[in-house]
């Protein structure tokens, strides 16, 4: 790792992480043997205990092979504040090669070039690999970033292009334009982080001002977009899948998938005792329900006859 890229990686958050979070992260750690534990998303940015908190709990073990990571929710009392968090459980090396772009997975990079914070680890040599996969991402990102955009732009055009094709790829409920609003509200981590990685790559650039011209070989960019195509193809039916697995194995999955909608669409969805109980059967109707709330541009509430009658 060049010494730019682990100066960004070694940088403190924005903001500082609030007591309660890195003990709840503690808390994981601990309990499930892990090696670190990584906090991202939102209330990393904000500092806010409200809402759901994102935790990635890292283990000790191989590569795992099927379905990963295994999700679950937690709520937690820290010194009289309640807590909940949704949590992500994988082996430290299973992220790592996909942070490395070594599986089909788009999740891992495109998130963790993205602002985040290990706020616990078992020990000095646990943290060290996992900065070397935080490294792997940003490589991962920055490779893919050139390949997709013109030969020369700014760094902000480069991750636009790059969290654009990604969100595109996958099955988001996010609202268009959310690339815009992850580098508007992260643009101090951003800033630099891209020629960063790319010295780490050994791709050459120059500069003119706020553009960059990198220069990468045709046969590496012809080479990265075939890499790029084959997880664009993949990325909606993994993202299916592990959303019905996750409707087995995370408790609480209906509640949160409800909070979520809502949160990033503005769409409230109703949480009714079959939903819960039945989430697979709930999913079309829920679905088709968003996708003509989406398309009328208005809120919906499940509240109406016409809503429960389609459960």
């Amino acid at each position: 790792m060049t010494a730019g890229l682990a100066a960004r990686l070694g940088a403190a958050p924005a903001r500082p992480v609030d007591p309660a979070v890195s003990a709840f992260a503690e808390l994981l750690g601990r309990e499930a043997g892990a090696l670190a534990v990584l906090f991202y998303g939102s209330n990393l940015r904000t500092g806010s205990l409200e809402g759901v908190l994102d935790f990635y709990v890292l283990l000790p073990g191989e590569r795992e092979s099927g379905i990963w990571p295994r999700v679950s929710y937690r709520e937690w009392v820290h010194d009289g504040t309640p807590l909940r968090a949704k949590i992500a459980t994988m082996t430290l090396a299973t992220f790592a090669a996909a942070a490395g772009g070594e599986t089909i997975d788009t999740t891992i990079w495109a998130r963790f070039v993205q602002p985040s914070a290990p706020v616990w680890q078992r020990d000095a040599a646990s943290g060290e690999e996992l900065r070397k996969a935080l490294a792997s991402a940003a490589r991962t990102a920055a490779r893919l970033a050139v390949a997709l955009e013109p030969e020369s732009g700014t760094e902000e055009d480069y991750w636009r292009a790059l969290f654009r094709a990604t969100y595109r790829a996958e099955l988001r409920v996010e609202k268009p334009g959310r690339e815009d609003s992850i580098l508007a509200a992260n643009r101090a981590h951003f800033a630099g982080l891209l020629p960063a990685a790319l010295e780490d790559c050994g791709i050459a650039f120059s500069r003119l001002g706020e553009r960059l011209t990198p220069q990468m070989p045709a046969e590496e960019k012809r080479r990265v977009l075939r890499w790029w195509r084959k997880r664009q193809r993949l990325g909606k039916p993994l993202n299916v899948i592990r959303l019905l697995k996750a409707t087995t194995t995370f408790d609480g999955a209906v509640r949160y998938a409800a909070w979520k909608v809502e949160r990033h669409t503005g769409i409230a969805l109703e949480v009714t005792p079959w939903r819960e109980r039945h989430p697979v059967l709930a999913a079309p109707g829920v679905l088709w329900i968003l996708w003509r709330a989406r398309r009328s541009g208005g809120e919906t509430r499940q509240g109406s006859s016409a809503a429960r009658n389609q459960r």
